[in-house]
């Protein structure tokens, strides 16, 4: 099955040519040039939120609201190729991307010395889900998983209610809009499980704070977060 899927792509290729998300460079899903625009820079970031650290030391999201989580990691900023390619994923039903976008959240879960027992994407809710037709989050996952061998978990948390969009609200609008979204759904503990949860973006942290707040609840040893993007 898996051999017949590469040769089809294969062909389609052939006939339709990819482009580069980031520069419609022909040839490329993503090309060298745009992948390397998107490696983790040597800018000094939050050790708690990796947020963007100002010239005085200060990481401004920490002193508004100290995330709950373990911790968070980041592959960049949500700029230029990077923020490109997201879109295109996210919206576009551009699902290859989650190949090359994957493999550097792996990549970032090395370079940052990681540790998890388990892999989590962050769920959408049933309705968004049935809109969209997929969940970047848990495409993003299964790559990242596969290539640093660790197991995905899709049934831990479930999003058990619909939520606005949180593009457009504010930091207060955004916690009250996803608290109590999501709801642990397993059926054994997770005690002494280090768990660690995927996703596309984090801008404030609401979503994937939401999304950790049961998993600690149950006791599990740690809930890091590991997004491509913060804003700067």
């Amino acid at each position: 099955m898996v051999l017949l899927q590469q040769l089809g792509l294969y062909l389609t290729d052939l006939l339709f040519p990819p482009h580069c998300a980031g520069c419609q460079s022909t040839g490329y899903v993503l090309c060298p040039t745009c992948l390397v625009q998107i490696q983790p820079g040597r800018e000094k970031r939050c050790n708690h939120c990796h947020s963007h650290i100002t010239p005085a030391g200060l990481c401004k999201a920490c002193r508004y609201r100290l995330l709950s989580l373990s911790g968070l990691r980041t592959v960049g900023f949500h700029q230029g190729p990077l923020r490109t390619c997201i879109h295109a994923l996210k919206y576009q039903g551009n699902k290859r991307l989650a190949e090359p976008l994957g493999q550097l959240l792996a990549q970032a879960y090395q370079d940052y010395g990681l540790r998890a027992d388990w892999i989590v994407p962050v769920p959408l809710h049933r309705e968004r889900l049935r809109q969209r037709g997929y969940n970047q989050a848990t495409l993003l996952a299964k790559v990242c998983a596969d290539q640093v061998g660790l197991p995905l978990r899709e049934d831990l948390v479930i999003r058990q209610r619909a939520t606005a969009v949180q593009m457009n609200l504010g930091v207060r609008e955004r916690l009250q809009n996803v608290k109590g979204a999501f709801a642990y759904a397993a059926k054994g503990p997770v005690r002494r499980c280090n768990i660690l949860l995927i996703d596309d973006v984090c801008t404030t942290g609401a979503t994937i704070e939401a999304c950790a707040a049961p998993l600690l609840e149950a006791k599990a040893c740690s809930v890091w977060g590991l997004v491509l993007a913060r804003p700067w």
